[in-house]
């Protein structure tokens, strides 16, 4: 049953993202993806805000911290899972697994979208010359 909450979350955090983003981004222009930044921030600081607090109180089920932390943040950013995962390590004071934690992440994710972005452009020539 849990698994429906985290999809209608995803659904509406997926929905909350494109919005968001489009309406920033109108606004501030193509030349800086600001409205992912904006996006990626105010996840964030949700996802940190919701977790601490669902932890701490009797008053927020399991299925409705699964609705608001995997299903709407993770359906709205998953950035926000990378940071809230990373401020939990620093939390521990495990400092250096952190910093490989956010160096790998940002590195080995780069390197996925470049080896994507490779094959795409494989993917249409083939097409292109077929």
């Amino acid at each position: 049953m849990i698994w429906w909450y985290v999809a209608v979350g995803s659904a509406v955090g997926g929905v909350a993202r494109f919005a968001l983003t489009s309406l920033v981004q109108q606004r501030a222009g193509p030349n800086f993806p600001v409205g992912t930044l904006v996006v990626n921030i105010s996840g964030s600081f949700l996802l940190g805000l919701l977790f601490r607090y669902a932890i701490g109180t009797q008053a927020i089920t399991p299925e409705v911290r699964a609705l608001l932390t995997a299903g709407f943040c993770g359906g709205y950013t998953t950035f926000s899972t990378f940071t809230y995962d990373t401020m939990l390590l620093l939390e521990d004071g495990q400092t250096s697994r952190a910093g490989l934690y956010v160096l790998l992440s940002v590195a080995l994710s780069l390197a996925g979208a470049w080896l994507g972005i490779l094959g795409g452009r494989t993917l249409l020539a083939m097409r292109s010359s077929s």
